[in-house]
């Protein structure tokens, strides 16, 4: 039965339309059979059946059945609900109740809310058509493609497709799972926005946040608010992060802290800025980076302008690494590229303005490499390393650790070692290069090549009074310690030498060429790195 204008007008006239608010008058358009019933002026109802529709503005009703009273505006229909709020927002339900003053809509049984993009499915929802925003509280879930969102309470916003998930949020997709209170989520771009204690299960990966954003078409995300990741090699904190999860890109800034999960093996990593990429196994810190490589109690501590690792296996496809030692083992031998043992396959570099600080051995330079395949770390321009009363120069130093401590040391041109033997004298070897080697983190000795290679050296007597000094020449130099300070010099052919009285010599002229104490230089202690 379609109902023509001068129907609605002759319906419309049997009521009293003072309380219908101007322009929310619900219109019938069609439906198979209708009866009409007046029981007094506040209760008059259409009742209408099969393939009712029913207009109010630009809002459609659909239903198998329904009751209209048009005193109160109210309509309460039954069976295969659909609203057509203007072409925009779908809701289906098995029941519905509507409000057509206020323009709400309460729905039962089955409800089914689309915008073209997610769907949402609950058993309860309440409606408004001016505002297109529906509210779940007994619980509900959003389907958008494989993303799946469910809570205990939601409202949905139509006008911009957000909807406010409340209450035990759970946001599953193929990638991800999401685990919160509250969540803000958009239909069209399939952003989901944090607001609370948030935890986020990404593989091996998992993320605490509370502030921050997730593209999951895009797969890129920002977390604020000091969020906190963890995955299978250690945990990182930061003041903010933003991870691009297409490319395997990331980045974290201020107060950035990398703990490794292995307590006494690994490193951390404190700076201001961190970048990683995943793809490439690879992290690039700034603004004021420190390493702490893990060796039990006494752990290696680096700082410089800029560290970088990677993994050692990439490394070698790429650039020539040579005297590659094999630490567990012992030998010096060449590393393949083909060896990705995980907990040996890494490398750091450190760039510019390098401090190095362990209990037995504290060194500077400009640049370092360092492998933790072998133990080695490299030094470059103006290396400096110190070790009790002993400091080493040249223009490139390479330092092995073994068992946590130092093993052994080779300076390459410009070799110089000096050892403070009291008041203003000390004990020098300078020469082309220098082998040193260490028992238990202390030097036991050194040899110095030349050509040819010079040293000073003190003499004391048994009482620890200086005798005299010895000025020589050698192609060979040997310097043997006890507990770390020089006790015998021993020099191999070609050897030419003078030793003078103490009063009889001029101790500043006998100092062999480059001779400079940089004790001031030194760090001291790790706090004085971690200040940094």
């Amino acid at each position: 039965m379609v109902f023509s204008a001068k129907a609605q007008k002759e319906l419309m006239q049997q009521t009293d339309t003072s309380i219908v608010q101007a322009g929310s008058l619900l219109n019938i358009l069609y439906a198979d059979r209708m009866n009409f019933k007046k029981n007094d002026s506040l209760n008059q109802f259409i009742s209408l059946a099969g393939n009712v529709r029913i207009k109010q503005n630009n809002t459609y009703f659909y239903a198998d059945s329904a009751v209209l009273n048009q005193h109160l505006n109210l309509l309460e229909a039954f069976g295969r609900i659909h609203i057509n709020d203007a072409d925009s927002v779908h809701t289906y339900a098995n029941y519905l109740k509507y409000l057509g003053n206020e323009k709400k809509a309460f729905l039962k049984g089955n409800v089914r809310l689309t915008d073209g993009k997610g769907v949402l499915t609950t058993n309860e929802l309440e409606y408004e058509t001016t505002t297109k925003i529906g509210t779940y509280s007994k619980g509900g879930k959003v389907v958008n493609g494989k993303t799946v969102l469910t809570s205990k309470a939601a409202k949905y916003y139509g006008e911009t497709r957000d909807v406010y998930f409340i209450n035990q949020v759970v946001l599953t997709d193929p990638e991800y799972s999401i685990y919160t209170d509250t969540l803000l989520y958009n239909t069209y771009t399939n952003i989901t926005t944090f607001v609370s204690n948030t935890n986020i299960k990404a593989g091996s990966r998992k993320i605490k946040t509370k502030d921050g954003y997730y593209d999951l078409n895009k797969k890129k995300a920002y977390f604020g608010k000091r969020p906190i990741i963890e995955d299978s090699t250690g945990t990182l904190k930061s003041d903010e992060a933003a991870i691009d999860d297409s490319t395997g890109k990331a980045e974290f800034r201020g107060n950035v802290v990398y703990k490794g999960k292995d307590s006494t093996s690994g490193y951390d990593l404190i700076a201001n800025k961190v970048e990683t990429d995943t793809k490439k196994g690879s992290v690039r810190a700034t603004q004021s980076p420190i390493l702490i490589i893990k060796q039990g109690a006494d752990s290696i501590y680096v700082r410089a302008d800029t560290l970088f690792t990677a993994k050692l296996s990439d490394l070698i496809k790429e650039k020539n690494v040579p005297d590659l030692r094999d630490s567990i083992k012992g030998k010096f031998v060449q590393i393949p590229s083909t060896d990705t043992d995980s907990t040996s396959d890494q490398f750091f570099e450190a760039y510019s303005n390098v401090k190095i600080f362990t209990d037995s051995m504290q060194a500077i330079g400009d640049s370092l490499f360092y492998s933790v395949k072998d133990s080695v770390f490299r030094l470059f321009k103006n290396p400096i390393v110190w070790s009790d009363e002993n400091q080493i120069t040249g223009d490139t130093v390479y330092l092995f650790m073994q068992n946590k401590q130092p093993e052994k040391i080779m300076v390459f041109e410009n070799a110089l070692a000096i050892s403070h033997a009291g008041s203003n004298y000390y004990n020098q070897v300078a020469g082309r290069t220098i082998n040193g080697f260490f028992i238990d983190g202390k030097l036991d000795s050194l040899r110095c090549k030349g050509s040819p290679a010079a040293s000073v050296y003190y003499g004391v007597d048994e009482k620890g009074k200086f005798f005299g000094v010895n000025t020589a020449t050698s192609d060979v130099i040997d310097l043997y310690f006890i507990k770390g300070e020089p006790n015998k010099v021993v020099f191999r052919n070609q050897l030419e030498g003078t030793t003078y009285p103490m009063r009889q010599v001029n101790h500043e002229t006998i100092k062999v060429k480059g001779f400079q104490w940089l004790h001031n230089k030194r760090p001291k202690s790790k706090f004085e790195i971690l200040s940094y």
